[in-house]
Formats: structure tokens, C-alpha cells, sequence
């Protein structure tokens, strides 16, 4: 199977995924609250896109390569990176704004 981008196949970017996701996978499970905005409420629509990077990053970290170019690109790190990045934004503006 050939892919575009083999240096996010090592064990380094890998672990980076995982290190990304778990924190935040673990936080919106038992601390929802957290994320909430300064008027207490969520943004429903990006605390999706935050979903999607974590499962993206739990399936990039543990080693799993999906099998078609689509599935692979809505789970690769390239999607998943930034929008854990986004989860990680939006918890500080909700802990510090």
C-alpha cells in the first residue's frame, strides 16, 4: 500500500498522536465542563471537529492504516493534528477567557 506521507508512519509521529489525543479524549469524557465558554455553553459543532481529530489520533497513534484513500485521509494525522490542536485552543480560551 502506498503513502503519500511515510514520515507520519514512524513511531515518533505515532506516539505524538496518541500523547495529542488521550489528554483530550480523557478530558471530554470525565470533565465535560471544562470546555464550556465563559456564558457556559459548548460549540457543539466544533467540539465535533475536536471528536473527529481525537479518533483520528487514536487511529493514526496505535498504528492502524486504513485500507481507502478516504478513510485515510478523514483519519490520517493531517486532519487529526490540527484538529486536536483546535480541542487544545478551545480549552485554554474556556480555562483562561
Amino acid at each position: 500500500m502506498n503513502d503519500a506521507l511515510p514520515r507520519q508512519r514512524s513511531g515518533a509521529w505515532r506516539v505524538l498522536s496518541l500523547l495529542l489525543a488521550t489528554p483530550l479524549a480523557l478530558l471530554l469524557l470525565i470533565h465535560p465542563a471544562a470546555m464550556l465558554d465563559a456564558e457556559g455553553r459548548y460549540s457543539h459543532s466544533l467540539l465535533m471537529l475536536v471528536m473527529w481529530g481525537v479518533a483520528g489520533g487514536f487511529v493514526h497513534g496505535v498504528g492502524f492504516t486504513p485500507y481507502s484513500r478516504v478513510w485515510r485521509g478523514a483519519f490520517g494525522p493531517l486532519l487529526a493534528w490540527p484538529l486536536l490542536l483546535l480541542g487544545y485552543l478551545i480549552l485554554y480560551r474556556a480555562r483562561m477567557g
